[in-house]
């Protein structure tokens, strides 16, 4: 597993070997025991598959507050899309601040997202299938949005995005009232 740091500590890619021959390819998308070694040590407990029908499809900037915070690994098992998580975590020195990767069926990426993390998408090829593990399990009374565009990210759209209503009418960041506490000491 190549595990590659980003300009937000904590959120990482990471690209697991592919062993392919004529057949295709095997991936070990995770493995609690050696990424615990290397100093991730998150119990999933639930996995989601989401299938976006249409390129430019946008979702999010999703969060689930304490005490049913999650961690996420994200995939993309059909198409191409590009993930997002923003730092909002009081007290971080990287509050409000954005990261963004291509995942893709093709390049096998992945991106570990911490619990204090916003996190959303965009498609880039219709039919695009995203999978998702998650550290806690689903809660709609801790289910929560942030609007996808007052953060200032840089979505690579060339037209309006296609919304669901709860993105639609979700608080712009300048109003969001964060749960997260940064764990970051001065």
């Amino acid at each position: 597993m190549q595990i590659e740091p980003t300009s937000l500590p904590g959120v990482v890619i990471l690209t697991p070997a592919r062993h392919g021959d004529a057949r295709g390819f095997f991936s070990e998308s995770w493995n609690r025991q050696r990424m615990a070694a290397a100093g991730f040590d998150i119990d999933f407990v639930q996995d989601n598959h989401s299938v976006s029908a249409r390129a430019g499809t946008l979702r999010g900037l999703h969060y689930q507050s304490p005490p049913h915070a999650q961690a996420k690994l994200v995939r993309c098992g059909r198409g191409c899309l590009w993930d997002v998580a923003v730092d909002v975590r009081v007290g971080s020195p990287g509050y409000g601040q954005w990261v963004g990767v291509e995942l893709s069926a093709a390049n096998g990426r992945q991106l570990l997202i911490p619990a204090g993390f916003l996190h959303g998408f965009v498609t880039r090829e219709d039919d695009t299938e995203i999978v998702y593990k998650c550290s806690d399990y689903y809660a709609p009374d801790c289910d929560g949005a942030v609007a996808w565009d007052s953060v200032g990210i840089d979505w690579g759209l060339t037209s309006a995005p296609v919304l669901s209503a709860k993105d639609a009418a979700a608080v712009p960041l300048a109003e969001f009232r964060s749960p997260f506490v940064s764990e970051a000491r001065p």
